[in-house]
């Protein structure tokens, strides 16, 4: 077995371990909105949920040589970000939201996705998809000194909106969900396989 010292290896390197072993991660495709309202959509695939009660959710934005990205410029102005499940049928779309385009240009429009407005933020949730939360911003955490670091934004989930062909009472079908998470590269994983292991009393 080797083992690797992070101190001791590139960050580039450091990135590959971390991103190919803690696997499969699920997206966090996040909206926000600035200022003015325009709004804006970016997969996040360093996002986790992280409690439930209250319910919290988390992604984590790089900052490289000190610019940080629409999302977390627009979740520190207001507030406010949804996070919307990324399936196989928008896997598509959400590797298309990833395009850097200018400020103010929106991702929804050049993916070609419709902006849902949201019941109690400003920001709006993405209609194809199959599950979206609305989150208020609890605190940003900044990790690692700058230029390059990671801004860890922590949401409270206010609203959680499924798609009835998922659910049962509030129990999920995994199968129909057919949610996509993020291995390393260009590869990914779906819900679609699974396996059952009975919990010990």
């Amino acid at each position: 077995m080797t083992t690797f010292i992070p101190s001791e290896i590139s960050h580039q390197d450091a990135y590959k371990l971390m991103t190919g072993l803690v696997v499969p991660r699920p997206i966090g495709w996040i909206g926000t909105a600035d200022a003015e309202g325009r709004p804006n959509l970016a997969p996040y695939s360093f996002f986790q949920c992280v409690a439930t009660n209250p319910p919290v959710v988390l992604f984590s934005a790089g900052i490289a040589d000190g610019f940080e990205k629409d999302s977390l410029v627009n979740a520190r102005a207001t507030r406010e970000f949804t996070f919307n499940l990324v399936d196989a049928a928008t896997a598509e779309a959400m590797n298309k939201s990833a395009a850097q385009l200018e400020r103010g240009v929106s991702e929804f429009e050049f993916a070609g996705l419709t902006p849902e407005p949201s019941e109690v933020i400003a920001p709006p949730k993405v209609a194809e998809a199959k599950a979206s939360f609305e989150c208020q911003v609890t605190q940003i955490i900044e990790l690692g000194e700058r230029p390059n670091q990671n801004a860890v934004v922590f949401g409270e989930v206010v609203r959680i909106h499924v798609d009835d062909d998922v659910l049962d009472g509030t129990r999920i079908n995994f199968e129909a969900l057919d949610a996509v998470g993020r291995l390393a590269g260009n590869l990914y994983a779906t819900t679609r396989d699974s396996f059952d292991i009975t919990r010990p009393s």
